[in-house]
């Protein structure tokens, strides 16, 4: 369909905010974007400066599965390359008997095997109801915690440090976390392997190019430090209140799509007011947090042969994988991400020892055989554009709520990791929620 004589404004210039851009202008709209950052890509964001050998790591967004499409398609329709790493998979970390950490090479899957069995009896209605989050079933899994259910199958020390080491996936902790979450990351398959992470690659030269060839094509369509401070709709005609150096300006267009976190949508006004389960669902959702920090050595000590080169764990650092092995230089990255409390532990370390207390902390890895040559560390939850890393579900979240997100509430459509529902917290989910709202205008749109 063409869209053209169309105007849309698009809140957000993360994936999702310029994926839509992308697809709106093909249909020949006229498409603004609009964004309080100085920079685009949003929670994607490649650190280059301090960094020795020209080596760059991820302080947002950093992998992408070899089962997600939406990205992998748009980065070869830019000619972006993707470059695999992390071929021997995750290890795990935990503490032995004395207290010290010790490492199981292939204790990730030895875990991951265990956590599927204990929630087959859960998993099992779940597939029933057709992964559906608006039935009873969802409703009783919701409700309790992944704590809860630990207790519940009287699971060993082995299962809880499992689970407590996924908050460096969903950014929760076991207490935090929905039940509902982890039964719909393991109920697609019976087969535990079908759903344990597959192969994974990064954008060679940094995941911040993918947003940059999205947004070259605007040119001064792309308003940067320009907030949206309220959205008011009337009849065939939108206006958006924007705020840019202090000044307020009013852009009047034809549609909007809102693509900032849940956790900043929450405080725009809107006229006429969302819905109440829609106001809802955008309140009571919840973002994990989430510190990234970033350490240079002088050479990579944390590889070795047969040892694979990111460890999950249930310890205040977090997890922590090669950032940047794909990239020439004897000097490495390392990349530790603290989801949930290990965020608080991680923060805590570094203001009482500076970065020197996390390489203290990673002796066991050999990080004394090695100079620390720069740092970096990203708090999400410190971030006024974000307010945590990604969104997760917690029991206090109503599961009939959620379609909410992502549902249009007249010429108004909403995008984002947090509306996807197979790709929440994933860069695939943001582009896919982008080009989903940009499919909902053409649809929708009567010349």
């Amino acid at each position: 369909m063409s869209l053209d004589g169309v105007s849309v404004l698009v809140a957000g210039a993360g994936l999702s905010g310029l994926a839509a851009a992308r697809d709106l202008t093909a249909m020949g709209a006229t498409v603004t974007v609009a964004d309080a950052r100085d920079r685009v890509g949003g929670r994607v964001w490649t650190i280059r400066d301090g960094f020795v050998d020209q080596q760059h790591a991820e302080a947002g967004g950093d992998l992408i599965d070899e089962d997600q499409d939406a990205i992998r398609e748009v980065a070869g329709e830019l000619k972006l390359k993707l470059t695999r790493i992390l071929r021997d998979g995750f290890g795990l970390v935990r503490l032995d008997d004395a207290g010290r950490p010790r490492l199981a090479y292939r204790g990730i899957s030895r875990g991951w095997e265990r956590l599927g069995t204990e929630l087959e009896p859960a998993c099992r209605p779940y597939r029933l109801a057709e992964h559906r989050w608006d039935t009873p079933i969802a409703t009783h899994l919701a409700r309790r915690s992944v704590a809860n259910w630990l207790d519940q199958v009287h699971a060993d020390e082995e299962l809880r440090a499992t689970a407590t080491g996924l908050r460096g996936f969903f950014l929760a902790d076991p207490d935090e976390l929905s039940l509902i979450a982890l039964v719909d990351q393991f109920a697609p398959s019976e087969d535990v392997e079908d759903v344990a992470p597959g192969a994974m690659y990064r954008i060679d030269g940094g995941n911040d190019r993918l947003a940059a060839a999205l947004a070259a094509p605007l040119g001064n369509r792309l308003r940067l430090k320009t907030e949206v401070v309220a959205i008011s709709h009337r009849g065939k005609a939108v206006r958006v209140s924007v705020k840019h150096a202090q000044t307020q300006s009013q852009l009047t267009c034809d549609y909007v799509i809102v693509t900032m976190p849940a956790s900043i949508v929450r405080r725009i006004p809107f006229t006429p007011s969302l819905p109440s389960q829609q106001h809802d669902a955008f309140a009571r959702l919840k973002y994990g947090r989430a510190t990234k920090t970033l350490l240079q050595f002088s050479k990579r000590f944390w590889r070795a042969p047969g040892r694979p080169r990111a460890f999950g764990s249930p310890l205040g650092f977090g997890s922590l994988m090669d950032a940047n092995e794909e990239q020439r230089g004897r000097a490495g990255i390392l990349t530790l991400l603290a989801g949930g409390g290990a965020s608080d532990a991680t923060q805590a370390i570094v203001a009482k020892d500076g970065p020197a207390g996390l390489v203290n902390a990673l002796d066991w890895l050999g990080s004394k055989n090695a100079e620390l040559l720069a740092s970096r560390q990203i708090v999400w939850e410190h971030d006024p554009w974000a307010r945590g890393g990604y969104a997760f579900f917690d029991p206090a979240f109503d599961p009939a709520l959620r379609a909410w997100l992502a549902r249009p509430f007249g010429r108004v459509f909403f995008a984002g990791e947090h509306t996807s529902v197979k790709w929440q917290g994933y860069m695939n989910g943001a582009i896919e929620s982008g080009r989903r709202a940009a499919a909902e205008i053409a649809a929708v749109h009567q010349p």
